[in-house]
């Protein structure tokens, strides 16, 4: 069984010129352990998507599952079973890592004592041990954003969306969020949901790249796969082939659509 499962989940908003269809009918199955990076232009859909995926946005159109959890009746399910960390992040400036990690998991019911032993698990997992008593508003991009994924595995979740989780960061930090996202899938069996636009992050951390556009899906299947199918080629960039997919670049005459 998937671990995530839409079948025609599609978003429409009301605005004063009359209905925007952000999200045309999304059908779309993620695998437990599968690390999934979901592509598209901006505007395409993808951030409409996620939000309905951890139920911070109803569906218009559409069902979807995660963990078993159906999207509309059961939304605290699907809470439990996911963790989300948001394009801004979320940290109080004011306080120390440990109180914001403390704070998180006494917000998701553990009591003191759990809570202080979880923050200083996840410190321990996510190289944020000598930064406890540090005030998040002197952490670097890179520490800050650790910080954040740390708070969305609180409560073990398995499932975490990361909507481009490493805009603005170095490419040592870039680098390190690589590797922490492989540590999450290798060693804890934690399914990722990856947005970004940054094209060489997808091709070198996914499993699996389902690309959106105009709020469809367009493109479905392995990097290698795509490359070839697009590109021609599996030594070619990533980029050229979602120009090609996005109709914003040059592609092979017999290209369309294709699950691999």
């Amino acid at each position: 069984m998937p671990i995530i499962s839409t079948a025609g989940l599609a978003r429409t908003f009301q605005t004063k010129r009359g209905p925007v269809e952000a999200v045309r009918g999304i059908d779309l199955t993620v695998r437990s352990g599968e690390i999934l990076g979901f592509l598209g232009p901006n505007g395409a859909g993808k951030t409409t998507t996620l939000r309905m995926l951890t139920t911070l946005l109803p569906p218009t159109g559409g069902a979807a599952t995660v963990a078993g959890h159906d999207l509309v009746d059961d939304p605290a399910g699907v809470r439990r079973a996911c963790g989300y960390v948001a394009q801004s992040g979320g940290v109080d400036p004011q306080i120390t890592v440990r109180e914001e990690l403390v704070t998180q998991g006494r917000l998701y019911r553990l009591t003191k004592e759990q809570a202080v032993r979880r923050a200083e698990e996840l410190a321990q997992d996510l190289d944020l041990t000598e930064l406890l008593d540090r005030k998040c508003a002197a952490l670097s991009g890179g520490q800050r954003r650790r910080l954040d994924i740390a708070m969305a595995l609180t409560h073990r979740p398995r499932v975490l969306f990361l909507d481009e989780p490493t805009t603005g960061l170095d490419p040592g930090s870039r680098a390190d969020l690589w590797d922490l996202v492989r540590r999450l899938r290798d060693e804890h069996g934690t399914t990722v949901f990856l947005t970004t636009h940054y094209l060489d992050e997808a091709d070198a951390l996914s499993d699996r790249l389902v690309v959106v556009d105009d709020g469809r899906i367009v493109a479905d299947g392995t990097p290698s796969a795509l490359k070839l199918r697009y590109a021609g080629s599996i030594d070619a960039s990533l980029q050229d082939a979602f120009l090609a997919i996005t109709g914003r670049g040059p592609a092979p005459a017999d290209s369309a659509p294709v699950a691999v």
